[in-house]
């Protein structure tokens, strides 16, 4: 919008004021002027009202009239319209004075009061708005432990996967003698097969690192293992994630199969949807249909993602378990709620290796 030829300065008079009128789709006036800035708008309302009319007003009054709370203020409605032509259509044209403005003017009129007056305030509220969202977005337990687990997926050659096991199996004494192992798994069925996934526990980010520098100088790791059998290694995965405070590591009774699922949930967060997944997944719990080993929020990789690792005696038993939990009430009307939340899910199935700490 082109500003006028000449900065309102010393006068303005409402019936020079630089301003043109549209009808809007909702059947309400729409006001442009002419300004560059909300303070020649603000100026520019209060000149063009009938309460400030006459030649002796000067932007200067009007200034000192917005102040410093011009924001909150209603013009007097007047102020607003111009004389209406015909059946209603607006025109470029002189303000009614005070106590002529036409009857079918007075809808429009307090219409484009309420729209002010929101207008007004939405200039206002938006910080107070913030404040709120982001309290509410920071409500709910925290991770306030530094302990944090690395989950490893290697994928290795499907003529390489008996080697590679076998030769972890003598030198894993190598590897446990810088940090945790937690659990190590070969995928049995669920998506890609012939890869291993592995846990460690770390106490802090700088703990890793250091296990990580020392890995690298350790001569016997690199000659027995890590040199050997690089070359059987496709890809390789890795994950941090803390597990939820609201869940501890949990430890199975006798050796058995694991299941981890996957859930990639909506943003926002374990302060979103934290409520309704701990109901879900402690709903299959409780009841015994399964073992609760441990509930993972993801750190490092793709974030919004849990993981939640199951223990059964047997595959057989973990479905039979599952199926008797769809006809539970409380676990459907609980599983129901989390869902909301949810985007994908995935699970696989994982036979311990004779090795792991977790059988």
């Amino acid at each position: 919008m082109k500003a006028p030829g000449r900065c309102p300065g010393s006068h303005i008079h409402p019936h020079h004021a630089p301003t043109f009128w549209s009808v809007s789709a909702l059947g309400g006036l729409k006001w442009w002027p002419r300004v560059w800035n909300c303070t020649k708008l603000r100026v520019l309302l209060i000149a063009t009202s009938p309460l400030t009319s006459g030649p002796e007003f000067s932007t200067t009054k009007a200034k000192q009239r917005v102040g410093a709370s011009a924001l909150t203020e209603e013009p007097p409605c007047q102020a607003l319209y111009p004389q209406l032509n015909g059946a209603g259509a607006p025109r470029r044209g002189r303000v009614p004075a005070p106590g002529r403005l036409p009857s079918s003017c007075e809808p429009q009129a307090m219409a484009m009061l309420a729209l002010r007056s929101c207008l007004g305030k939405a200039l206002i509220a938006p910080r107070a708005l913030a404040t709120q969202v982001c309290s509410s977005f920071a409500t709910g337990r925290r991770q306030t432990e530094g302990t944090f687990y690395e989950f490893c997926t290697y994928y290795i050659k499907p003529s390489k996967i008996k080697e590679f096991l076998g030769n972890f199996k003598k030198n894993v004494h190598l590897r446990t003698s810088h940090s945790e192992l937690v659990g190590y798994w070969s995928v049995e069925v669920g998506g890609r097969i012939n890869r291993v996934f592995h846990i460690w526990k770390y106490d802090n980010f700088a703990h890793r690192t250091a296990v990580y520098k020392a890995l690298a100088k350790d001569k016997e790791w690199n000659e027995r293992f890590f040199i050997p059998n690089s070359t059987s290694i496709e890809k390789q995965e890795s994950e941090i994630v803390y597990m939820v405070p609201w869940c501890k590591m949990g430890h199975p009774p006798k050796e058995g199969v694991y299941e981890l699922g996957t859930f990639l949930m909506k943003p926002g967060g374990p302060a979103l949807w934290g409520d309704a997944f701990e109901r879900a997944v402690n709903a299959h719990a409780t009841q015994g249909y399964t073992t609760l080993i441990g509930v993972f929020h993801t750190e490092f990789g793709t974030l919004n993602r849990v993981h939640v690792l199951w223990w059964s005696e047997s595959a057989d038993i973990r479905a039979a378990g599952r199926h008797r939990s769809h006809d539970d009430p409380r676990v459907v009307s609980a599983v129901r709620e989390s869902v909301n939340y949810l985007d994908i899910q995935q699970n696989v199935l994982l036979i311990p290796e004779p090795f792991s700490p977790l059988r």
